[in-house]
């Protein structure tokens, strides 16, 4: 490098060094509290090794030895989990010395707590892997589900994130969430609030708010959003009820759009495909666009052709 590319390099650096003093919002220097993203990733990956043991594991597990490797997992989770809890904890409360000591107190209790949340994790989870092939034709079996299906890969990493969230933990669930976002194109936020035997189909597209409540024997499927109606009040909408409601044994199609958070979906409603909704629906009620039409044009001669039954699609 010349001396005018010396120079000009210099002269860049000073401006980022000038830009990171003035957007400090975006610039985390000099700090202690930083949270490491790929580490929460792999405590995540450790969580579900512990919830489908045998399944994501590089070696075969044998009953003689599991306890060992469950054992060993919950240590490291414990461990790391815990670090990353006082850390999180540190910066929302922008803590001192003082406070510090009191949240690696605190981080510790609620990484326990937490922990102890895992017995009833497998329990839900083995209803949402069930629902998933009872209501999937295409699904050979259970193992195909945890293996190959995004859906259940979303509701599992969610299930770890709302846990933690519950529980008051900051940041990490949504880190959680948003990798399995990344991953699925299924977005389900941490606060979200879903009952057992739940099954996301294809999933891709897949919207639900943060105060979203989701009875339970539930389906839907790609592309839904489960919204608020406005976020234009930006923060001082923090802790309102924005997202809908739907009661046990609703299925929502794929494209459909279910907003606000007075919005209730009654028990048993269908919902049907790209269906806009913003007010409530009864119990046991279907819910379905005007039939699209289709128009055929065969050599000058144009015929038209309803598309669909009362809106439902087969996938």
């Amino acid at each position: 490098m010349d001396n005018r590319q010396t120079d000009k390099m210099e002269g860049l650096v000073s401006s980022l060094l000038a830009s990171y003093e003035k957007h400090e919002i975006i610039s985390n220097i000099d700090s202690d509290n930083r949270l490491n993203r790929e580490m929460i990733i792999k405590i995540c990956e450790m969580i579900r090794q512990v919830l489908f043991p045998g399944y994501f594991e590089y070696k075969k597990l044998k009953s003689e030895t599991v306890g060992y490797h469950v054992g060993e997992l919950l240590e490291n989770i414990s461990y790391e989990l815990t670090k990353q809890t006082e850390k999180a904890l540190d910066v929302v409360e922008n803590s001192g010395k003082q406070t510090e000591r009191k949240n690696r107190e605190k981080a510790r209790a609620l990484v326990w707590e937490f922990l102890q949340t895992l017995p009833k994790l497998r329990d839900i989870l083995a209803e949402d892997v069930q629902a998933a092939y009872d209501g999937d034709p295409a699904a050979f079996n259970t193992d195909e589900v945890i293996f190959s299906y995004p859906g259940l890969f979303a509701i599992s990493v969610y299930r770890i994130a709302h846990a933690l969230h519950i529980l008051g933990v900051p940041m990490i669930p949504r880190i959680m969430t948003e990798y399995a976002h990344n991953l699925t194109g299924i977005d389900i936020h941490p606060g979200a609030a879903i009952g057992e035997y739940f099954f996301i189909d294809h999933g891709t597209g897949v919207v639900i708010g943060e105060t979203t409540v989701i009875g339970s024997h539930v389906k839907i499927y790609q592309g839904v959003t489960l919204g608020g109606l406005s976020t234009k009040g930006g923060q001082s909408l923090r802790n309102v009820k924005r997202h809908p409601t739907l009661k046990d044994h609703v299925t929502v199609y794929a494209g459909a759009s279910i907003l606000g958070g007075e919005t209730l979906i009654g028990e048993g409603a269908v919902i049907g495909s790209n269906a806009f909704i913003t007010s409530s629906v009864p119990d046991h009620t279907r819910v379905s666009i005007r039939n699209p039409e289709l128009q055929f044009k065969v050599r000058g001669s144009v015929k038209t052709q309803e598309l669909g039954q009362e809106g439902f699609f087969n996938y």
